[in-house]
């Protein structure tokens, strides 16, 4: 692996799913890994894609599997979403398909026309209908949006496929439009999430479960990379990966005591 050091590292960007829990449950020792980082005052964010359950939603779940966090903590996929929205699309109506309308605040959500299209993350069947009336709205000139691109995530029944991302790809093969994705693995997520560190790249690092979207693409950007051997990761994926991590842990825990020292 490559040698960046971390005891160059002030601050952490964490995915959750698959690195601190697995379906919502915690993995051995990642709540009091977490405590560590909090006690020491080490800044962290908890950066997710996760997108079929709020903020408020999350931080439940996340506190009664034993973690101490609240909603500042999180940079979650649909926050970053609504965030871009406001920005780029002031004032726009936008179909959304998946994710939870909840987070997206002060946008204006249509079931009808519509100047944006966004596709959230889901594991639930979307309907034909609504499939269908994104892509006419794409084709008649409508912005397409994805809220990640992440394909994959790990439960406690195996690997699940990610619908939202594959029908944002269809979208795309189907008009050409490419679309603008405001979570992980776009740049601009892993920027929101040093803005909330108040780091610069340099001095941050992602630990992630998926080598691609997680760790290689937050290199990208000048963070360091920490992979770990929970959730959905392979040594096959590892292996094939286009890039190597700057450190590979066993887990949450063996890289919090590294960063730790």
């Amino acid at each position: 692996m490559a040698s960046v050091g971390l005891g160059d590292i002030d601050g952490l960007l964490i995915d959750i799913d698959g690195v601190l829990t697995v379906s919502w449950h915690p993995l051995p020792g990642a709540p009091e890994a977490m405590a560590r980082l909090r006690r020491a005052g080490v800044p962290f964010r908890l950066m997710t894609n996760t997108t079929e359950i709020t903020r408020l939603e999350l931080v439940e779940k996340l506190v009664r599997a034993g973690f101490d966090v609240d909603v500042r903590d999180l940079a979650t996929a649909s926050a970053l979403t609504a965030e871009y929205l406001r920005t780029a699309h002031p004032g726009a109506r936008c179909f959304v398909l998946g994710g939870r309308p909840e987070d997206l605040d002060g946008i204006e959500l249509s079931k009808g026309a519509a100047d944006v299209v966004v596709i959230g993350g889901a594991s639930w069947e979307f309907r034909w209908e609504d499939m269908n009336h994104a892509l006419r709205l794409v084709l008649e000139g409508a912005a397409l949006v994805g809220m990640h691109r992440t394909l994959s995530w790990m439960t406690d029944e195996g690997m699940v496929l990610d619908a939202g991302v594959m029908l944002l790809q269809g979208l795309e093969a189907a008009t050409g439009q490419e679309a603008v994705v405001c979570g992980k693995p776009s740049p601009e997520a892993f920027g929101a999430g040093l803005r909330m560190l108040g780091l610069p790249a340099e001095r941050a690092a992602m630990v992630g479960d998926d080598v691609t979207t997680d760790v290689l693409a937050a290199q990208a950007v000048g963070l360091t990379g920490v992979l770990v051997r929970t959730g959905k990761f392979r040594e096959e994926s590892l292996r094939q990966a286009s890039g190597e991590p700057d450190h590979v842990f066993d887990s949450i825990v063996q890289a919090v005591e590294a960063f730790s020292g």
